[in-house]
């Protein structure tokens, strides 16, 4: 049933290419935050890593629950105190002390100061100019006590302007003939960082053409089918590839850092600024902290701009149920969520997809200021069951706030209307073949607490037919509609049941599929599904059994195919092993095994008769400590070694018994060498004497 709700979605989505939702900044995004960006030990492996997370965490609003700045201010303290510090270390430690406020002192910031007006001076490259002049900018953010003015602004921006090429695209060096995307977002950044630095006002003929490179640079921008607009890099250098994701939001803080710092109007299309904010929106959650960076930031710099300020129209679901009589929800607000102005939302048409006929509404959708909720009554009575395009268009009710924000124009979302649809006369017969005369008729019940009992031959056909309705009483054609037969042997046979207005209908006939049934005859499992993305009461149904009499399979009749084993039956509960074992041997009398046991007894009787003819005594047992300790392990050993025996005799195997006689003999032979050696010195010295 899984795989049949998978291919409805997947079938019901292919329909609509160029209608889509996009959703305001929320809680999820929150929630990845918190996950994606987790300090290790009290700060990041980074200063652009601690920028990234800290400008993250502030566009999100829960910077609080990011406990970093102790280790993280000793960072910037020793990168802007050190020397050796590169200019890219001392704007990225600049970044985080633009939000830690870490205690830097006149003198440091005096320092780096006249270090970064110098670099400015001899920079001969793109990147050099974006992290000593954005450094400026930021130390000018941070204290007034340090002048980071610069006298020659219009030698700077031209060298700057040098570098961009017709396109609107920007290179990193005059030595590097392509140029990139990417560049052009921090070159318009730099420049927008050298009007703000400058200590008198920028020639304005400069200032029209970045507005110009502007320009350029929007109309190459790429577009996807459902109105949103990105910046692709093409570029592959030593710079490394940088992702529409990544180029796109370096192009927006750019634009948005140069609108703000010229307080020039740039003219900018508002469908290429909305069209941005929707690539951005459409990226989702991404899944790692430096994409999240790149989204949020550049949402932020949408968010914050002074030439558009996009307004996103999103639906708080997209299914609206006829049964329940669902309402049409409209939520309106900022990128990042915020409230939007004062507005109204029209529904001014609504049309199929793949259709060009279109339903003119014109409707004004009714507002419930407790929610922030835009909403409409009830549906056109027209509207049925099925997948639809509802076009909106946001109107906003102060002429003022159109040089504010950017609504797009009508924004087309997509509309899955679902509802119960009826089945009606719901037939199974089994068919004469010649005369096509009912020979048995039942009908079958969608509940299932009937199950139906056929048989059939294969000189007869089956028959089976329903009528599906819509609410409005249209003939309904659901994306599914499957008859499958499925013999006791696992083998399974598919057929789509055709369809001729509301009435659905198959006819089976036995005859011409005995080669496809393997000539199997016996019980055939009935299943009917049918199913629709819209229809509330989809079903997967099984109607019964028919058995089946074929005949026997010619001599060279294709065989059943084999069955695919399930990976997981052999994780199963097991058969149960039933063992049958040998009948016991029969036993011999009792008195010959009790004969038996004298006779084995009897050596071991004749051993102490012996023992006592010899007279033997303890008289020459070992008085010393060590030489009688050597004759107690022998003895020892020597009882180790008949225990073994009756171990073995009782229950251990040979090699078992071999193995640890063996280290028994061991033993044995040394502390025995010890004991006899002692008894034969003391034997020769008794001579001797």
């Amino acid at each position: 049933m899984g795989k049949i709700l998978g291919i409805l979605i997947l079938a019901f989505c292919a329909l609509i290419c160029e209608a889509a939702i996009f959703r305001p900044i929320s809680d999820s995004h929150r929630s990845a935050a918190l996950e994606l960006l987790t300090p290790k030990d009290g700060s990041f492996t980074s200063l652009k890593e601690t920028y990234e997370a800290l400008r993250t965490f502030k566009v999100l609003g829960i910077g609080h629950q990011l406990d970093i700045k102790a280790k993280s201010c000793k960072s910037v303290v020793d990168t802007v105190g050190s020397p050796s510090s590169t200019l890219k270390d001392l704007f990225q430690a600049l970044e985080v002390n633009g939000i830690l406020k870490c205690e830097l002192s006149k003198e440091t910031f005096a320092g780096i100061t006249s270090r970064l007006k110098d670099s400015v001076n001899t920079a001969s490259s793109l990147l050099e100019y974006y992290y000593s002049i954005g450094s400026l900018v930021l130390i000018k953010g941070q204290t007034s006590e340090v002048d980071v003015h610069l006298g020659g602004a219009d030698s700077v921006f031209r060298a700057i302007k040098a570098l961009s090429q017709s396109d609107g695209r920007w290179r990193y060096s005059s030595n590097n003939p392509e140029s990139s995307t990417f560049a052009a977002g921090i070159a318009l950044e730099s420049l927008a960082g050298v009007i703000s630095l400058a200590s008198s006002e920028i020639d304005h003929s400069l200032i029209s053409l970045a507005k110009n490179d502007i320009s350029k640079l929007l109309d190459g921008v790429e577009k996807y089918d459902d109105g949103a607009y990105y910046f692709d890099e093409k570029l592959v250098d030593a710079h490394g590839h940088q992702s529409p994701l990544s180029a796109s939001s370096a192009v927006v803080r750019g634009i948005t850092a140069f609108a703000t710092a010229s307080d020039e109007d740039l003219n900018l299309p508002g469908d290429k600024i909305l069209g941005l904010a929707r690539f951005f929106l459409s990226v989702g959650i991404p899944a790692n902290a430096e994409d999240l960076f790149y989204q949020l930031d550049a949402l932020a710099s949408l968010e914050n701009n002074r030439v558009s300020i996009p307004l996103i129209l999103s639906l708080p679901t997209a299914v609206l149920s006829l049964t329940r009589k669902d309402q049409l929800k409209v939520n309106v607000n900022t990128v990042l969520g915020s409230a939007a102005p004062s507005l109204s939302v029209k529904l001014k048409q609504i049309f199929s997809p793949g259709s060009k006929d279109a339903s003119i509404i014109d409707q004004d959708l009714k507002f419930d200021p407790e929610n922030a909720v835009h909403f409409l009554d009830a549906l056109p009575e027209n509207i049925d069951v099925g997948s639809y395009i509802f076009s909106l268009e946001i109107v906003l009710d102060n002429p003022e706030d159109k040089k504010i924000y950017a609504t797009g124009g009508r924004t087309k979302v997509p509309i899955y209307v679902t509802g119960f649809i009826k089945v009606d006369h719901p037939d199974v017969a089994v068919l004469d073949s010649d005369l096509g005369n009912v020979e048995t008729q039942k009908r079958f019940d969608l509940a299932g607490k009937n199950t139906l009992s056929l048989s059939a031959n294969h000189l007869q056909k089956l028959r089976l037919s329903f009528q599906l309705t819509s609410p409005l009483g249209n003939a309904f054609k659901p994306h599914q509609a499957f008859l499958k037969l499925r013999h006791e042997s696992k083998v399974e046979h598919i057929f789509v049941v055709e369809n001729s207005g509301k009435n659905f209908e198959i006819i089976l006939d036995f005859l011409g599929l005995v080669e496809k049934f393997f000539y199997l005859s016996g019980r055939y499992d009935i299943q009917l599904t049918v199913g629709d993305a819209v229809m509330e009461n989809s079903f997967f149904l099984l109607l019964g059994s028919i058995e089946l009499d074929l005949p026997e399979p010619p001599e060279k009749a294709a065989r059943p195919p084999p069955q695919p084993i399930d990976s997981t039956s052999r994780f199963g509960p097991k058969a149960e092993i039933s063992h049958i074992f040998r009948a016991p041997e029969k036993r011999p009398p009792k008195g010959l095994s009790l004969i038996f046991l004298a006779l084995v007894l009897l050596p071991f009787i004749g051993f102490l008769v012996g023992l006592l003819r010899l007279q033997v005594n303890l008289k020459n047992f070992p008085k010393a400590s060590a030489p009688a300790t050597f004759a107690i392990l022998f003895h020892l050993g020597i009882a180790a070694v008949l225990t073994l025996y009756l171990l073995f005799w009782l229950k251990l195997n040979l090699f078992t018994t071999l193995k640890a006689l063996g280290f028994l003999g061991i033993f044995l032979m040394f502390v025995g060498h010890r004991t006899l050696s002692y008894l034969a010195s003391s034997s020769a010295k008794l001579k001797s004497a």
